[in-house]
């Protein structure tokens, strides 16, 4: 018998709700009327996928979709396309993460995205008090720089490294069933709340547990 020591949070959809209609209408307001062909609540595709998948730079997604919508886009174009993806973020659930790391549980955060939105996460203006996502996570485990997204077996795998953790003491949380199912093939505890749902409940229950 095991508890669980580490905890491992999806960014959009658990740390904040995600409207992917949203993203889709920032896009359309920069003039590329194609989005809803790329964009999708979970996995991204097309030009969109290979930028979280780290395939090509911020700047090359810059170029293309200028190519794709032609007109020429600016770094500030695609940024606003992007973070409209961000819905909104409950101040419960910040608190909750921080209270899990002062409890002693190693928690990190796992998600497929892009430089675009985490120049927004990674800034004080995240939560609103002048806090990054990096305040509230021992590490960050991102789809662009770790070149793979998910579902694929091998992000999940490199965070168990990197995490120095066995599957059987951690749980994922993520809304996106094909995550959680491929999480779950390597023996990692899941929970799949719904997108922007209360999640602290469900976990508190999970956590008092023996796996």
């Amino acid at each position: 018998m095991s508890k669980i020591k580490n905890i491992v949070f999806d960014l959009g959809g658990v740390v904040f709700e995600i409207d992917k209609n949203r993203a889709i209408k920032h896009f359309n307001e920069i003039g590329f009327g194609e989005a809803k062909s790329y964009l999708d609540a979970f996995t991204q595709v097309g030009i969109f996928g290979q930028l979280e998948a780290g395939e090509i730079t911020a700047e090359e997604f810059r170029s293309k979709l200028s190519e794709l919508a032609g007109k020429e886009m600016t770094y500030d174009d695609c940024l606003y396309g992007w973070t409209g993806y961000y819905k909104q973020m409950h101040q419960y659930t910040l608190d909750a993460i921080q209270e899990l790391r002062r409890k002693g549980y190693r928690v990190s955060l796992l998600s497929n995205t892009n430089p675009y939105m985490m120049q927004w996460a990674r800034s004080k203006d995240f939560d609103g008090n002048g806090n990054p996502v990096d305040h509230y996570f021992d590490k960050l485990y991102l789809s662009y720089e770790c070149k793979v997204m998910k579902p694929d077996a091998r992000i999940f795998e490199m965070m168990l490294e990197g995490e120095g953790a066995v599957p059987n003491e951690t749980i994922f949380i993520d809304d996106s069933p094909h995550n959680v199912k491929a999480a779950a093939e390597l023996g990692i505890h899941t929970l799949q709340p719904g997108n922007g749902e209360d999640w602290r409940e469900m976990l508190n229950e999970a956590l008092n547990k023996e796996y």
